[in-house]
């Protein structure tokens, strides 16, 4: 039997293990001076050691991971877990979670990425997005997330077609104005707009931001106190409080321009960034549009609620230490989604078990929204 047993589960955040040439390897030899060292990313906790050159785990590594069986997410994270960098392992590492479909990111190449200077913006995502494609390829339940920056809407659309032709699903992008401009410019109205038409979803994902925040508010006084960043975690007490804030004003921006409205058939996710925050950011946006409908005649446009809009068109997952059922509660049961986050160990090592306990007092329709519908509207077009 598998993890997930005889239960029908969408899985809506896993991860590939970047090896160092994840990138040089699908870039042309004339590019290769553009793209970013990927392998300086994957050292510490995250260090690929012996796969470094490998094309997958060796015969007889595979053959014990494969004993885990229904206790897949118990076994090793990182690297050393089945299917982490090679994607007829994935295909196999699948079968034994049981999940009807499973939605792939990188692990390291955002940062990358968005960061990058503006004349390897665009040949590193070309990069990624090959990869990853290459990676899916192994598996149709697999659904690969292409990385695109938004700053240069016709470069970004053209990745955008070149992603959607490779089989990805869904395009990762920051949560910054892109090219200096808010998300709802004028200007990018094309890019919504093939979007929509392409029924790829557009996704915030942690790495959409910066993952910590500046070093100032890490000053504290106390040269002796320790933090977790950098041990077992990138990220600290801190970060976390604040973690969703970009994505938070993404979405509220993107609202509030009329982006959701004016496009009803455009979809989002915001995956591991929590969805403690989301109740109280919808109550926010519909107050906004009340209160200020006057003195911004363009809010009093609107055919719908901003909460209307995002019931509708934005999913979430919350974290797996997060009360489900009471942010469920507080909004609406459409809102949300499973995520295991393998083979990262922040999805632990019962990630069903965890949000079956935050979800137990939830109705049982409720929960299949959770664990199985929710995926499927915000990827129509892999689920039917």
């Amino acid at each position: 039997m598998s993890y997930a047993g005889e239960r029908l589960i969408n899985d809506a955040d896993s991860h590939l293990m970047e090896l160092p040439d994840f990138l040089s390897a699908h870039t042309a030899a004339s590019d290769q001076h553009l793209l970013p060292v990927l392998g300086a990313s994957t050292t510490g906790q995250f260090d690929p050691g012996d796969h470094v050159g490998a094309a997958g785990h060796a015969a007889e590594t595979v053959e014990k991971l494969k004993e885990l069986g229904d206790q897949i997410t118990r076994g090793p994270k990182w690297h050393d877990a089945l299917g982490a960098f090679n994607g007829p392992e994935r295909a196999v590492a699948l079968d034994m979670l049981g999940f009807e479909r499973q939605v792939v990111f990188a692990s390291f190449c955002a940062r990358l990425i968005f960061e990058a200077p503006a004349e390897a913006r665009y040949v590193t995502c070309r990069a990624h997005n090959r990869a990853m494609a290459e990676f899916c390829d192994a598996d149709t339940r697999l659904i690969g997330v292409a990385i695109v920056p938004l700053d240069d809407v016709q470069q970004a659309m053209k990745e955008i077609t070149f992603a959607a032709e490779l089989g990805l699903g869904a395009v990762w992008i920051a949560a910054d104005a892109p090219g200096g401009r808010s998300p709802g410019h004028v200007d990018h109205e094309p890019i919504w707009r093939l979007l929509a038409e392409r029924n790829m979803p557009f996704i915030l994902h942690v790495g959409s931001a910066p993952l910590q925040i500046p070093k100032a508010w890490m000053n504290d006084g106390y040269p002796d106190r320790t933090t977790a960043r950098g041990g077992a975690e990138v990220i600290g007490s801190k970060d976390l409080t604040v973690i969703h804030q970009a994505a938070q004003r993404f979405i509220s921006v993107l609202v509030l321009d009329g982006v959701l409205d004016r496009h009803p058939d455009l979809r989002g996710g915001v995956i591991e960034i929590g969805a403690g925050w989301v109740p109280d950011m919808i109550r926010r946006l519909d107050h906004a549009v009340d209160i200020w409908s006057r003195p911004e005649p363009h809010l009093a446009k609107m055919q719908r609620k901003p909460s209307e809009q995002i019931r509708d068109q934005i999913r979430f997952t919350p974290y797996p230490f997060e009360d489900v059922a009471q942010i469920v509660n507080d909004s609406w049961s459409e809102l949300y989604m499973f995520s295991s986050d393998y083979p990262h160990a922040e999805g632990g090592r019962d990630p069903i078990g965890r949000f079956d306990r935050s979800t137990a007092s939830l109705s049982e329709a409720a929960r299949r929204q959770f664990f199985f519908e929710n995926f499927q509207t915000l990827y129509p077009a892999v689920s039917s």
